[in-house]
């Protein structure tokens, strides 16, 4: 680690510790003459890539592998630092469909409600590009957008609200970091109030003072720095209400020193915005800019891609030490900065030895799945007014529906790229703004999410463009003939043509007349793609969808959306959010405890209402329920019933269940139903919350989960119906449950039994001579089972065994052995409609068939083939319900999606599905 300290001999040459003092680019995916010189004559420490010199995860590789030979051979006494800006959305440098995933931006991220996406997007992002050989993020952004509506950043920052762009960019610190990359928040003091004055101010200004700044603004960087950002990048921004004026404020000792190392006592890596710009070549110069930067505290000074520009910067920072303007303990300050920065996230053995492209395909499925779930629980409908989400739920009185989408430009700030300047980002500005080659791919991808959507939605998507020019007569009579009209608007508060043109549209859709000349609305959606701040206020958009940015994954999810597969939950992030809930007047029910004496007719009651109100395709699991199904009276499991009724009546309006489990500390929330003609009264919610409290005021309460295997009326959320599933997913999610990590559990039915024959290749696969099945026929068998049973399930199904096993005769238990140890492999509990055990399994009293029940199939997961062994517990439970004259099976708690086709293929079919394993956040 020698080499990582500033006073060894290996920095002596001060040539060599300037060198440290750089970061630079340049065009092109090939190593260049350029920038083999900078790094071996000049000694550069830090590069920074682009868009300009990335064309997929392997040629990645490569390049920064050559880069890292180059600087070990030329005698670096530490490796290169690779920068990269990859904030996802619509702002990635590295993009490759092979390897790489596409995540959703930052404010798409917020729009979830969950730090924990936050921090595992950031996770999954940071692996990908350290395993191509980045090591460190220019990331996260950290500025709060306080003039949200007229700013470039959109939906790269968080959103508007000081306190929970700090959570976010303290949850994206967390997962950059836990992979060993370098973090590097960015824009200090803010870009989250720019403006664009024109005429001879060139730049974008900061109009906040400073103490406006510190009030708000700040607030997300000193909790960055709280939480151990390596570095951070001062903007390029002029400050103009500060006292002084400030060209550029990473040229200033007052931001930079007295603001941001006094102050807000960061001691970390200060990058400067790029000098490769304009404004600073004609009044200063690049040379001198790099000397104003050292000496205002910069320690990494960036230039983008020129090397004639990079020279002079070099030069100029020699000449303003040879000139006494800096001197070199001001160098070496820098530099101990840098190295220690260095040493945490990059060495000889990972640069030269990079782990490589066989780690992407490995975390390939995993982020897939990050990335799908992201998306899709970002997307956020603002209003609905109508009710025209889904599109499937619609009578269209045409067969077409019409997508208008704009013809994208470059954003103000962008328009540098083209002439290769550097933008307000502080690296050059093509790389974090739209830019115009994106306009064709946008273009392309509105036309793929058009064909896409006409294809789910089985009609006609016609799709056109419009422009600056408005509306014209053909936008009019396609909007005349389709059924629906969806406009895309992409940062329409900038562009402010887009705003007319969809007004103008909902001006239209709002006065057509349907064939019978009766007056009635058009369906008109509008789909913000960039920033949400588009409509959000303008009423006259009744219906108003937010994807936060237009990649193809958040096309796909938003397909998923106006067809009906997916029920949008995102919320806008920071003040959006808290209107959205503060306009809830929430309304507590008087709630109280369960009385079976006074209220066991009124729940029978309000089961009925409940099961009735279902329709026939969701069968719900209260079918067969009475008040008894929810009451177990086991000792060491305490339970407690909460209902919202009327007093004077004594209907009960809502019921919920719990259960404490005490030796496991597992708390239950076994069901929670309300009457269907009272819902959205808060009477869910007051229920929930008593029995919250109830549960947590418990001492010794280890975790809360929803549903249960003891009773099994219940045993997770209800997953039948996909919209009902996404909004209970939605309510319980904003209740504090985490449901990312659930799991498919199954009721199934094997009928007709006289007819029924296994298959034969599923009576071939169980030919294995090492496995037997039979029931258990002593006492020590019993407690064999109950010792098996404990180890690989939860306190409920263990209750279920121990009743079993109490009266081996009522409820026979089958075993699957290994006959060459005599180790247990699995279980199941037989019974029929006229046990006791059916009291806890309502739907077998219920079935129109004769039916036998199979309870809580258990499986070892050490057996070698685990769905083989199961489908030999459920032969041969069939076997013994059919000896019995019984017409049908039930198979109750088939638990993952490969057990369910297991039991699939011998002839089951799935009768009610939940989501098992969802826990509250403790």
């Amino acid at each position: 680690m020698e080499a990582y300290d500033a006073q060894s001999s290996a920095w002596r040459d001060l040539d060599r510790a300037m060198g440290q003092l750089f970061m630079m680019g340049w065009d092109g995916t090939e190593v260049t003459p350029a920038i083999r010189t900078l790094i071996e004559d000049h000694h550069l420490g830090s590069i920074l890539l682009t868009a300009h010199n990335l064309r997929s995860a392997a040629e990645t590789n490569r390049l920064i592998y050559e880069l890292q030979s180059i600087a070990y051979n030329a005698g670096h006494p530490v490796p290169l630092t690779i920068a990269l800006d990859q904030e996802n959305g619509g702002v990635n440098s590295l993009s490759d469909e092979a390897h790489i995933r596409q995540f959703p931006s930052a404010m798409a991220v917020a729009a979830t409600g969950s730090l924990e996406v936050a921090s595992d997007v950031a996770r999954a992002t940071a692996l990908e590009i350290t395993s191509v050989g980045v090591n460190m993020i220019l990331g996260p952004v950290l500025d709060v957008l306080t003039n949200a509506r007229s700013q470039p950043l959109g939906a790269r920052t968080t959103g508007d609200d000081p306190q929970e762009v700090s959570r976010y960019g303290t949850a994206y610190i967390s997962g950059y970091k836990s992979t060993g990359i370098a973090t590097c928040g960015k824009h200090f003091p803010s870009y989250g109030n720019l403006q664009f004055l024109g005429g001879g101010q060139d730049v974008p200004v900061i109009t906040d003072t400073l103490e406006q700044l510190s009030s708000k603004a700040l607030l997300p960087f000193r909790n960055a720095i709280a939480n151990g950002v390596d570095a951070m990048m001062v903007g390029g921004c002029a400050l103009v209400s500060s006292g002084a004026y400030m060209m550029h404020a990473c040229l200033s000792r007052e931001v930079v020193t007295a603001l941001l190392r006094d102050d807000l006592d960061f001691n970390g890596v200060v990058l400067s915005a790029c000098l490769e710009m304009d404004s600073l070549i004609r009044q200063i110069g690049v040379g001198g800019g790099t000397v104003m930067a050292v000496d205002a505290g910069c320690d990494i000074i960036v230039l983008c891609r020129s090397f004639s520009v990079q020279r002079d910067a070099i030069a100029g920072l020699k000449l303003g030490v040879e000139n006494g303007m800096l001197s070199r303990d001001r160098i070496y300050e820098s530099l101990r900065r840098v190295l220690k920065m260095k040493s945490r996230c990059t060495s000889w053995e990972k640069a030269l030895k990079p782990v490589g492209l066989d780690i992407l395909s490995d975390l390939q499925l995993s982020h897939s799945a990050l990335s799908k779930m992201a998306y899709r629980r970002s997307i956020t409908l603002l209003r609905d007014k109508s009710h025209f989400i889904p599109l499937t739920d619609l009578s269209l009185e045409s067969n077409e529906v019409l997508l208008l989408s704009p013809l994208l430009k470059p954003l103000p700030a962008s328009a540098a790229k083209a002439e290769g300047q550097a933008g307000p980002d502080g690296v050059c500005s093509s790389d974090v703004f739209h830019s115009s080659p994106a306009i064709m791919q946008g273009e392309e991808l509105f036309t793929d999410f058009g064909r896409m959507l006409g294809h789910r939605l089985k009609c006609r998507v016609l799709h056109t463009s419009y422009t600056a020019h408005g509306l014209c007569s053909v936008h009019e009579n396609l909007i005349s003939r389709a059924g629906a009209v969806i406009v895309l608007t992409a940062d329409a508060h900038r562009n402010h043509y887009q705003s007319g043109f969809t007004k103008h549209v909902a001006m239209i859709c709002n006065s057509q007349f349907c064939a019978s000349h009766e007056r009635r609305e058009k369906p008109l959606i509008v789909v913000s793609v960039s920033s949400p701040y588009d409509f959000a206020v303008e009423r006259s958009i009744g219906t108003h969808l937010c994807t936060y940015d237009f990649t193809r994954t958040a096309l796909d999810s938003l397909v998923d959306v106006l067809t009906g597969d997916y029920t949008p939950e995102g919320t806008l992030p920071g003040t959006g959010r808290r209107k959205k809930h503060h306009s809830k007047a929430a309304h507590y029910w008087l709630v109280e405890d369960w009385s079976r004496e006074r209220d066991e007719n009124a729940l029978n009651n309000l089961i009925k209402a409940v099961v009735e109100a279902m329709p026939p395709h969701r069968r719900s699991a209260l079918v067969g329920s009475m008040a008894d199904s929810f009451l177990v009276c086991r000792t060491g499991i305490e339970e407690a019933h909460f209902v919202v009724r009327n007093s004077s009546t004594r209907a009960l309006y809502g019921f919920c269940s719990t259960y404490f489990f005490s030796d496991s500390g597992r708390g239950v929330v076994g069901a929670l139903f309300v009457d269907p003609t009272r819902r959205n009264q808060s009477i869910g919610n007051s229920l929930h919350e008593r029995a919250k409290r109830a549960l947590l005021g418990r001492g010794d309460v280890k975790y809360i989960q929803l549903g249960s295997g003891f009773p099994t009326t219940f045993p997770g959320l209800p997953a039948d119906d996909q919209g009902e599933r996404q909004r209970l997913r939605t309510w319980f999610g904003k209740r504090g449950y985490d449901t990312s990590a659930s799991h498919l559990v199954c009721r199934m039915i094997l009928r007709n039994l006289s007819s029924w024959t296994p298959k034969v290749e599923v009576i071939e696969a169980l030919r294995d001579s090492t496995i037997g099945y039979d029931t258990i026929p002593d006492i020590g068998d019993t407690n064999d089972i109950l010792d098996f049973v404990r180890k690989l399930s939860g306190r409920g199904e263990a209750e279920l065994y121990k009743i079993a096993t109490a009266d081996r005769k009522a409820y026979p238990i089958i075993r699957a052995r290994d006959l060459n140890n005599g180790s247990i492999l699995g279980c199941a509990i037989l019974c029929d409609g006229r046990s006791l055990l059916a009291q806890l399994l309502p739907i077998l009293r219920d079935s129109s068939e004769i039916s036998g029940g199979l309870l809580s199939p258990i499986v070892s997961p050490a057996a070698t083939k685990v769905d083989t062994v199961l489908q030999g517990l459920v032969l041969c439970g069939i076997q013994r319900i059919k000896a019995q004259g019984l017409t049908a099976c039930i198979l109750d708690m088939v638990s993952g999606e490969s057990s369910v086709e297991a039991v699939s293929t011998i002839g089951f079919s799935v009768m009610q599905s939940f989501e098992g394993g969802v826990r509250l956040k403790l």
